[in-house]
Formats: structure tokens, C-alpha cells, sequence
């Protein structure tokens, strides 16, 4: 209705879906609803991008960055993920999203592929957790001028600290603050 009615995309976007999302956040955040409301209001959020998506392709909006995440190799869990992704779209990003079990290879190559300005990988098991460690490694040795974001159950911000990580997010509800910060910094 919104392209229809002649709303700018970007409009529809910040005013519509990233408020709405970000109300799903604190509702979330404050116990009041949970993951399936979570994920119900990410695939809402979704298809109503891919509604607008069309309309951003012709120049109609500038998106405010692009952002490649993925569960870090050897870690096949993607809900959270999957919720960040959500969230940052909703928020107007262009977000790249690799699947499971990516390795530091695979995220080079999209982050190269798509002019990449953050890289976010996930961990949920706390094996998992060197994996992000190595991307930083890979990322510095191969010359990336790319910013890394990091998160998941075992992880922290000591952590992220720790293996040179540029920010950690301790939920979807955070990442959208946490990007717009790194971004801004820049």
C-alpha cells in the first residue's frame, strides 16, 4: 500500500517496518513476547522488503550500508542469525546473508563480491567460538578494510575484545545500534 499510495521506500522503511521491528525488539527484550512472535514478525518484515526491494533498485532509496553475515564454519545453527539479518534490513541495510557452517573463505569472497562494509559472523557453540577468532586472522592477513561484528551464545565483548573483533551484539536488539555506531565511526 505504501509504494502505492506513492510513500517514499525509504520512508516505508525507517517510519514502518524498522519502528515495528524495533517494538518487536523491546516486547522481546522485555519478556513479553518470544522467539516464534520473533521470527512470525521477521517474515512479515521480509516479505515486505521483498515488496519494496524493487523500488529500491531504481535509486528511489540509498541504502546505509552492507552488511555479510553467517553462522562461522562448523556451527549450523541460524535462528539468531537469522533474526539479526532480519533486523538490519528492516532498518534499511543491505544484508548478505551466507547461511551455516560459512568458512573465512566464503566470507572474503562475498565481502569482496559485495563491496561489504561489516562482516558479522555468529557462533552458538562455544567450539565454534575460534572460528571467529580465525576470521579476524584471515580478514587482516588478506588486507580487508572491513569491519567485524560478532555474537552468539558463548560469546562476549571481553571476547570479541580479545580476538580484535571491531563489536559484539548480545542480541537482534542491539546489532541495529551496534551497526549504525561502527558505521558512523567510519
Amino acid at each position: 500500500m505504501a509504494m502505492d499510495e506513492g510513500i517514499c521506500p525509504e520512508t516505508a522503511i525507517d517510519e514502518g517496518l524498522a519502528k515495528g521491528m524495533e517494538d518487536i525488539s523491546t516486547l522481546f527484550d522485555d519478556g513479553k513476547i518470544f522467539l516464534p512472535q520473533i521470527l512470525m514478525a521477521s517474515k512479515a518484515m521480509e516479505a515486505a522488503l521483498d515488496v519494496i526491494e524493487p523500488y529500491m533498485k531504481r535509486g528511489d532509496v540509498r541504502l546505509k550500508g552492507v552488511i555479510v553475515m553467517g553462522s562461522v564454519k562448523g556451527d549450523i545453527h541460524s535462528i539468531g542469525k537469522n533474526v539479526c539479518c532480519a533486523m538490519l534490513r528492516g532498518a534499511g541495510f543491505k544484508v548478505v546473508d551466507l547461511g551455516a557452517d560459512v568458512s573465512g573463505d566464503t566470507f572474503i569472497a562475498a565481502a569482496k563480491e559485495e563491496g561489504a562494509d561489516i562482516i558479522g559472523g555468529s557462533a552458538l557453540m562455544t567450539v565454534s567460538l575460534p572460528q571467529q577468532r580465525e576470521m579476524v586472522r584471515v580478514f587482516k592477513e588478506e588486507g580487508l578494510s572491513v569491519l567485524t561484528i560478532f555474537g552468539g551464545a558463548p560469546c562476549s565483548e571481553e571476547w570479541v575484545q580479545e580476538i580484535g573483533g571491531d563489536g559484539y551484539s548480545a542480541s537482534a536488539g542491539d546489532i541495529v545500534k551496534l551497526v549504525r555506531k561502527l558505521l558512523d565511526q567510519q
